[in-house]
């Protein structure tokens, strides 16, 4: 596993507080009006993609994930500043202003969605693994997840071929407590979600979601186990999402103690007191990751505001291949 260091801490703090303020200028906009349909941030969940981006070889290993997915493409390498257009819906965008919130897509990053369907990555997932061992490529598929996805039958259909033909993917579930407003113990009448594997035989257990090099150690091993021909891992991340499941959620199915008493472990503040604790940063050097931070997301804003909405016609050119489709009759 690759060294963590203080530079990886240093650069775990400036991302995750990047993926945080990002998101909280996402909320502040969305209110004005300028994201519209649904919005679900990963606000308190920051762990889990730092840990996971260490232990991953970017530019081989690919990711797929539901739609609370708009910092993990940013983590893989796409510009911040398309993610924000697309959010907006403008044709500078990722997928030219015509995806939206759930649908972040960048084939070159490896990062293969945003998915709308709850579980319809799931089996995707396990898809692209089949194709990277067929085709020997060495590459391992992480496969994200909410804990509400865990109940869907397309899991258990995938987990009996991923075992059956050891494909090289590692399923890991984002427990953060609630199923939209339904909690994980209203859901089934075990709350261990990571004993679903143990059905199949699958290498499964719990992982602290809120402490990135915790994650990173698990993650590491169980890519390495999937790069080797081994199979797939089942990791349960247990995590907390401090904002509502979607920006519409009066979340009346958790007190405010509850959220508030949660972010006393909040993964930012926990990596920046380690590294104040280990002396690798003064306040004075603190204060400039800071600016960094704001400055970036003030350049996404920028970008995203100036940018222009896409002409009608590209509504046709990503739905069709060929030009002249014969039932298709439109005035432009």
């Amino acid at each position: 596993m690759k060294k963590i260091t203080k530079a990886t801490y240093l650069q775990w703090y400036e991302d995750m507080l990047f993926w945080r303020k990002f998101e909280d200028k996402l909320a502040q906009v969305y209110i004005q009006q300028k994201v519209r349909g649904f919005l679900h941030l990963y606000n308190g969940q920051e762990a889990v993609l730092a840990g996971s981006l260490h232990a991953m070889e970017l530019g081989k290993d690919r990711m797929i994930t539901a739609y609370r997915n708009h910092v993990q493409p940013i983590g893989m390498g796409v510009d911040p500043k398309k993610v924000m257009a697309e959010l907006y819906g403008k044709a500078t965008g990722t997928s030219k202003g015509l995806g939206g919130s759930m649908h972040i897509f960048s084939k070159e990053h490896r990062f293969h969605g945003g998915h709308g369907i709850v579980g319809g990555q799931i089996p995707l997932g396990a898809g692209m693994a089949f194709g990277d061992k067929y085709n020997e490529t060495g590459a391992v598929t992480l496969t994200f997840m909410g804990d509400g996805a865990t109940r869907q039958g397309s899991l258990h259909e995938t987990f009996n071929l991923a075992m059956l033909w050891k494909l090289p993917v590692v399923f890991c579930v984002e427990n953060n407590g609630y199923a939209m407003g339904t909690s994980v113990a209203r859901t089934a009448n075990h709350t261990d979600i990571y004993k679903l594997g143990l059905g199949y035989e699958m290498p499964c257990k719990p992982v602290d979601g809120m402490k990135p090099e915790v994650v990173a150690k698990e993650m590491h091993e169980a890519i390495e186990r999937a790069r080797r021909g081994d199979g797939p891992t089942f990791l349960e991340l247990r995590t907390y999402r401090y904002r509502g499941h979607s920006m519409s959620d009066a979340q009346h199915y958790r007190t405010k103690e509850e959220v508030k008493k949660k972010q006393e472990e909040d993964p930012i503040s926990y990596v920046l007191n380690h590294i104040y604790e280990k002396k690798w940063a003064t306040e004075e050097d603190v204060k400039k990751i800071d600016k960094r931070v704001k400055d970036l997301v003030s350049e996404c804003e920028k970008f995203a505001e100036e940018s222009p909405y896409p002409e009608t016609s590209v509504m046709y050119d990503a739905v069709y291949e060929q030009e002249d489709y014969p039932f298709l009759s439109h005035k432009l």
